[in-house]
C-alpha cells in the first residue's frame, strides 16, 4: 500500500492583525473576526515566494522521511501564485533539494486545490510502480485586492508531502475526486487580483464540492465520520470549514481546521496541505484522518489516510506547524503589508 513517507510545511514569520486591515478601511474589525472568524494571517516578506515556501517545507518532508533526495522521481507544485508565468517553479525548487536530473516536474494549477491535485498525482505515480518516491507540494503568496473580503484572509504559505510504498508515516487508504465547471472565482491572464463571485462562492461552489467529495469518499470507504480522530477541509475562512464538517457529523474536536485557521488565513493551494501538516504533528498510531480540499472552477479532492507506528518518531524531526503559528512574530502595518505584496510600487 502506498501512502506518506514524510511531511513538511512552512508559515511566514511576518503576520497583519485584522484590526489593522479593518482600520485601513474603517470596518468594524469584530464584524469581521465574527464572520471570517480570523485574528490574524501570514505575510510573505520580499524574499518569500512560492518556490521559497516549497523549498523549506521540501526540506522538513526529506528530514522527516530520511531518504536520499535523489530517489525522489517525480516532483510536483501545485499554486496559484507561481513566480514566473514561463518558467517552473519545480525546477528552482528541485535543484535547491537535490533532486535529480533524472526526475520528472510539474506545475500544476486549479485554484485552491493545485496542491492535493499535486498530492493526487503523485500518490498515483508511486501506486504504479513508475517511481520509488514522488513529492506533493501546496504552496501560495495568494493576494486580495484593496477593500476586498479576500484581503482579510489571503495569505501565505505551504506544505509538502513525500509519497513512497515502504516506512510509512500514514498509508493513503483511498482517494477520491469531484469536479464541475463551476465559475465562482478566476483571474484572467495579466490580472493582478483574482475576481470572485461573492456569496455565489458558498453554497454553489464550496459546500456543493467539499460536501459531495467528502461524502463520496465516505461511501467508498464504508466510514463514518465517527471512525475519524481528525478531519481538515479547504479554508477560505474560519467559518466554512467548520460548517462543513457540521453537516457531515463531524464533531468540533475533530476539526483541526479551527486550529490552523486563526493565525495563519487562506494560504490557497497550501490551505488544506498544511492544516494535513497540522493534523500529523499530534496524530497517534491508527488514527484515521479525512482531508477534503477545494479549488475554484471547481472540484474538491478527498484523502483517507492511516496514521502508522512510526508517525511519532518523526514528528520532532522538524517544525511542526503549531512551532510556526506560535513562534517568534513580526507583525507589520499595512503600508507595510502593502509595500510587501506590491499593492504599491516604491521607487528606489
Amino acid at each position: 500500500m502506498a501512502g506518506l513517507v514524510g511531511y513538511g510545511a512552512y508559515v511566514p514569520r511576518k503576520r497583519i492583525r485584522t484590526e489593522e486591515i479593518a482600520r485601513q478601511w474603517g470596518k468594524n474589525p469584530e464584524t469581521i473576526k465574527r464572520g471570517l472568524l480570523l485574528q490574524e494571517k501570514s505575510v510573505p516578506g520580499f524574499d518569500e515566494d512560492t518556490i521559497t515556501i516549497s523549498v523549506a517545507a521540501g526540506r522538513a518532508a526529506l528530514t522527516r522521511a530520511g531518504i536520499d533526495p535523489q530517489k525522489v522521481g517525480a516532483l510536483y507544485i501545485g499554486s496559484e501564485s507561481h513566480p514566473y508565468a514561463v518558467k517552473p517553479s519545480g525546477t528552482v525548487t528541485a535543484e535547491a533539494l537535490g533532486i535529480g536530473p533524472e526526475v520528472h516536474i510539474a506545475d500544476f494549477e486549479f485554484a485552491c486545490k493545485a496542491g492535493t491535485e499535486a498530492m493526487f498525482v503523485a500518490l498515483g505515480l508511486v501506486e504504479a510502480g513508475r517511481v520509488e518516491y514522488a513529492m506533493g507540494i501546496g504552496a501560495d503568496t495568494s493576494q486580495g485586492a484593496p477593500d476586498d473580503a479576500l484581503e482579510f484572509s489571503a495569505s501565505a504559505g505551504g506544505a509538502a508531502f513525500i509519497f513512497g510504498a515502504d516506512d510509512l508515516i500514514a498509508e493513503v487508504i483511498e482517494a477520491y475526486s469531484y469536479t464541475s465547471d463551476t465559475p465562482d472565482f478566476w483571474r484572467r491572464e495579466g490580472e493582478f487580483y483574482p475576481r470572485h463571485g461573492g456569496r455565489f462562492t458558498g453554497e454553489p461552489a464550496y459546500f456543493k464540492h467539499v460536501l459531495a467529495a467528502s461524502r463520496g469518499i465516505l461511501e467508498k470507504t464504508g466510514l463514518k465520520a465517527e471512525d475519524f480522530a481528525y478531519a481538515v477541509f479547504h479554508m477560505p475562512n474560519g467559518k466554512f470549514p467548520m460548517s462543513a464538517g457540521k453537516q457531515l457529523g463531524f464533531k468540533i474536536e475533530q476539526l483541526e481546521t479551527g486550529w490552523v485557521v486563526p493565525t495563519m488565513g487562506n494560504t490557497y493551494s497550501g490551505s488544506s496541505p498544511t492544516g494535513l501538516a497540522a493534523i500529523l504533528d499530534v496524530a497517534k498510531p491508527n488514527d484515521l484522518i479525512l482531508i477534503t480540499s477545494f479549488g475554484s472552477g471547481a472540484g474538491s479532492d478527498s484523502f483517507v489516510l492511516k496514521a502508522t507506528k512510526r508517525l511519532p518518531k518523526v514528528q520532532g524531526l522538524a517544525p511542526t506547524v503549531r512551532s510556526m503559528l506560535d513562534g517568534p512574530r513580526h507583525y507589520v502595518t499595512y503600508g507595510e503589508y502593502a509595500k510587501f505584496r506590491e499593492k504599491m510600487i516604491v521607487n528606489e
